[in-house]
């Protein structure tokens, strides 16, 4: 980020911690939650591994499950749950993690134009981050009253999002930050489809592209700004 603009999201990181975390826990060692906010920043659009992160913060593994808590009261952070037939694994599968603004993200992580420019992996994370967390805001007033999931399969087949209305119909949406789509991006929502059979309305990748594709029955291809702009229909 520009220096400026660095500075802001310091300053906010700072204001949140002192402000608000505090309050609410009267917690020590505020010192290191910045530096735990930077590794789940870092790990954004991943599942959540306490074991894995109170390694690398070293940190109590019940301490560090504390403070994960306080940044989503705080809303610094979002976990989308994995989804399951089965509605009691989804309390015991790991969710995943994003950060409730894509800029901090951008910021945490360094993602400048420059070293997206030299490191086009960058931009996957970030996008996928942004995707979250609209779609968590549309959600919040959408009349459908949907709940944002994950998808895993054993294999390893996954999607990145779940949308499921309380009827039980299914709509999965896969990101991708590549300007183009092809039928091989869809095996995860193919895994989908066949795991929820007819609740499976609709299957979508959102990507960098500009035009709509249709990829076969209930699939197709949206440029990302579809989510706010109506209207994108798949080309016949």
């Amino acid at each position: 980020a520009a220096e400026p603009l660095a500075k802001w999201f310091d300053d906010f990181v700072t204001t949140v911690l002192e402000r608000y975390v505090l309050d609410l826990a009267r917690i020590e060692g505020l010192a290191q939650m910045p530096r735990i906010l930077s590794l789940m920043a870092a790990r954004a659009g991943a599942l959540l591994n306490v074991s894995e992160l109170s390694r690398a913060s070293a940190m109590p593994g019940s301490t560090l499950g504390r403070y994960l808590t306080l940044f989503e009261a705080t809303y610094l952070l979002l976990r989308v749950p994995s989804w399951s037939t089965n509605l009691s694994k989804r309390l015991i599968r790991s969710p995943k993690v994003y950060l409730s603004d894509s800029g901090l993200l951008a910021h945490l992580v360094d993602a400048t134009t420059e070293r997206i420019d030299r490191f086009p992996d960058l931009a996957g994370p970030l996008v996928e981050n942004f995707v979250a967390v609209e779609l968590r805001k549309q959600l919040s007033w959408s009349r459908s009253r949907a709940q944002l999931f994950h998808f895993r399969t054993l294999a390893g087949q996954e999607v990145d999002f779940v949308l499921e209305v309380p009827r039980g119909d299914i709509v999965g949406v896969e990101v991708k930050a590549a300007t183009s789509v092809t039928h091989s991006d869809f095996r995860g929502l193919h895994a989908l489809e066949a795991d929820t059979g007819k609740r499976f309305l609709r299957g979508v990748i959102l990507y960098a592209g500009a035009e709509a594709l249709p990829f076969g029955p209930q699939m197709q291809a949206l440029p990302i700004d579809s989510l706010w702009r109506l209207g994108a229909e798949p080309q016949r």
